[in-house]
């Protein structure tokens, strides 16, 4: 069937059944924006596809925990954590801290048994001839080396009360380091005995803190884990600088 005649004086031109012809450099335009339009689609296509051999590379380069005699967790050369003075680590899923202070390794539960501040961003001190942990949060003080709350109190039926420096108990979980061959163990804990810091040890189990995520060959060892830094965590690269 063929068009209609054009009507005698008519203005626009119609090529075929009265459609009007594309603007100059239209078609153009219109494969250009087609084109544009496939090679987005392949970039998400490639994107998608390639996702999880990069994670899974990612991982085959981290490697598996590693593991020591005993059960005991690698956290890391001794050297290095001489230089950093203190690193913090995943144990057993739990965020442990250890610090190097005067000659001596101290591991701790890195989360303040008070309202689970990071203490690995706090100052040590010696409090009362001991080395001390000071929370940055609320300024708990907890010693190296047991644990142990510390505060200031009187007693108010001395003549003339002076404060005296005074212990809460072991309130922070403490772990046992090993040195072998020049690389630093922590002992997994023994949860058949409960500390307060066990409460947020546990809360920020599952969000961590730290690049350096160890298990025990007793609970399925899992593959090291780096994990992006949030607001108020503590540093999570080994060893610290």
């Amino acid at each position: 069937m063929s068009c209609p005649p054009a009507a005698p004086g008519a203005a626009t031109r119609r090529d075929t059944c009265g459609v009007p012809p594309a603007p100059p450099g239209q078609a153009m335009l219109d494969l250009l924006i087609l084109g544009l339009h496939f090679f987005i689609c392949f970039l998400i296509f490639l994107a998608i596809w390639r996702g999880p051999q990069d994670a899974d590379l990612r991982s085959s380069s981290r490697g598996a925990a590693e593991t020591g005699p005993d059960g005991l967790i690698l956290i890391g050369k001794e050297d290095d954590i001489k230089r950093s003075q203190r690193v913090t680590a995943r144990v057993n899923g739990r965020e442990v801290v250890v610090f190097y202070h005067e000659g001596k390794f101290h591991a701790l539960d890195s989360r303040c048994y008070h309202e689970g501040g990071p203490l690995c961003l706090g100052e040590i001190e010696d409090i009362n001839g001991q080395a001390c942990i000071v929370c940055p949060w609320h300024k708990y003080i907890i010693t190296l080396e047991t644990g142990e709350g510390l505060y200031e109190g009187i007693n108010p039926l001395e003549p003339s009360p002076t404060p005296q420096w005074q212990s809460k108990g072991v309130k922070q979980r403490v772990h046992r380091v090993t040195i072998d061959n020049g690389n630093i163990y922590v002992s997994p804990p023994d949860l058949s005995v409960s500390f307060d810091s066990d409460y947020f040890a546990d809360k920020y189990k599952n969000s961590g803190g730290s690049a350096v995520e160890k298990q025990s060959s007793s609970q399925a060892a899992g593959e090291v884990v780096p994990r992006k830094q949030n607001p108020g965590e503590c540093p999570n690269e080994e060893p610290l600088a």
